[in-house]
């Protein structure tokens, strides 16, 4: 008889033939320790581990499921489109569909070419950047994740970040060469050998940050001045922080954009558009070359436009209430048991720092993570079934599936954990030289519009 499968077998058996053991490698608890749990099935707000145990779960592939897991009506759709194919090397009216679908939603995008993932969606929108203006220079803003791409991965946040790592082993000095990576929230001096200004107009991969008053309208006025082109990677903002995204929400328009997460619907589908005049460099109509072969997979378009037709004003509103309600109760419980924290919010997006001040670039973010305080909480968040991101550097994504009571347990489950963490650090305790208990009147948290 066959013994069920355990998270530690599991993780036993996956380290021998994946390395790591992961297949991302945040998922490898590396930056909270423990071992992962392996997901058997989700619905809804929650996850079940292989072991059966239900996590109330704000990883949400990443904010890929906005709707919650399998919604009906995505897995209806997938399940429809799956009868008559997976894949076939040709197009397809879904394409057609969703790219129509999201020049419908957001203002200035005019063409969008589908992709894989949003690594893919990124290095080709900087491709096609220095393409279209025929320069070689990209700026990008520390602690901003662009997939992992050789150009773009210097000083990127997210799982670079939680990994310890700078950049990466492989890149080569010739490969970012033409990368100029400035702080976040600062607008840089730009010249005339930019293409390309690419940023999180939120940034997401440094827990939240978002952008400071001015500084998306100086990248605006910056890339106009020396003629580069702006680039938006919304592939998290992109259809979460509503209808149009970042641009119609900040009120910035970009020359380009990056998406994924939202628009897959939970399957692997990344898009980068913008400009008529920029997207028509791309091959076959110019020479800028890209191709894939399951690019604008059935299965994923399918599941992109299940979701997006439920995404109206009413589902936005919804979402940026129920973000607004758990940003409030987390900073309210969490400074109640003496820690230091920050709790941003924009929108449907919120963020959790273990800091004294609020968190503007990755500097900021590079000190709250260093503490240790995360590691602690999400272990004890864990312990009691909630499952946030195993890093200190990700989002938390709250999706139309978490309901009020969901929001009360959890804040009733983060007192707690709160609590065993603030009483395990003491004077003694890990993180003695960044860390001293504060009373609840002087920690703040920062809910934003």
């Amino acid at each position: 008889m066959i013994d069920p499968p355990t998270n530690a077998s599991l993780f036993e058996r996956a380290q021998r033939r994946i390395p790591g053991g992961v297949n991302s490698p945040v998922r490898a608890f590396r930056s909270v320790g423990g071992t992962p749990y392996f997901v058997a099935r989700a619905e809804g707000a929650h996850v079940w581990d292989v072991e059966g145990r239900r996590y109330l779960d704000y990883v949400q592939s990443y904010g890929a499921s906005i709707l919650g897991h399998a919604h009906p009506r995505v897995v209806e759709a997938v399940r429809a489109a799956a009868v008559d194919g997976t894949t076939y090397g040709a197009p397809t009216e879904g394409e057609v569909l969703l790219a129509e679908e999201l020049c419908a939603r957001v203002a200035g995008l005019e063409m969008v070419r589908l992709v894989s993932s949003g690594t893919e969606a990124a290095m080709s929108a900087l491709r096609v950047a220095r393409g279209a203006t025929g320069r070689a220079k990209v700026v990008k803003f520390a602690g901003c994740y662009h997939g992992h791409s050789d150009a773009l991965l210097a000083a990127g946040g997210s799982g670079v970040a939680d990994q310890g790592l700078v950049d990466s082993a492989g890149v080569t000095p010739a490969a970012v060469a033409d990368t100029v990576v400035a702080p976040y929230n600062r607008v840089p001096d730009l010249d005339d050998e930019v293409a390309v200004v690419m940023v999180e107009p939120v940034a997401a991969n440094m827990g939240l940050v978002p952008p400071a008053p001015g500084f998306l309208e100086g990248l605006r006025a910056a890339c106009d001045r020396v003629g580069a082109l702006l680039c938006f990677d919304e592939v998290i903002t992109g259809f979460r922080l509503g209808r149009g995204g970042a641009s119609a929400r900040l009120g910035v328009q970009p020359d380009l954009w990056c998406f994924g997460k939202v628009i897959g619907g939970g399957l692997p589908l990344g898009a980068f558009g913008g400009r008529r005049d920029v997207m028509e460099q791309l091959a076959p109509l110019g020479p800028v070359y890209q191709a894939g072969t399951l690019s604008g997979n059935p299965l994923a378009t399918a599941a992109g436009l299940a979701v997006l037709a439920e995404l109206d004003a009413a589902a936005y509103t919804m979402l940026d209430g129920r973000a607004g309600e758990l940003a409030t109760m987390l900073g309210d419980v969490i400074a109640d048991a003496g820690l230091p924290v920050q709790v941003p919010r924009l929108g449907p997006l919120v963020g959790v720092f273990f800091a004294h001040a609020p968190v503007n670039d990755y500097d900021d973010a590079q000190v709250a993570a260093g503490n240790g305080i995360y590691r602690r909480f999400f272990r004890a968040m864990l312990d009691r079934g909630v499952a946030l991101a195993p890093g200190p550097y990700e989002a938390v994504f709250p999706s139309l599936a978490h309901g009020r009571n969901d929001l009360e347990r959890t804040a009733d489950l983060a007192a707690a954990a709160a609590a065993e963490v603030a009483g395990a650090m003491g004077p003694e305790g890990e993180g003695q030289a960044t860390w001293q208990p504060l009373q609840p009147s002087t920690v703040a948290s920062r809910p934003l519009a």
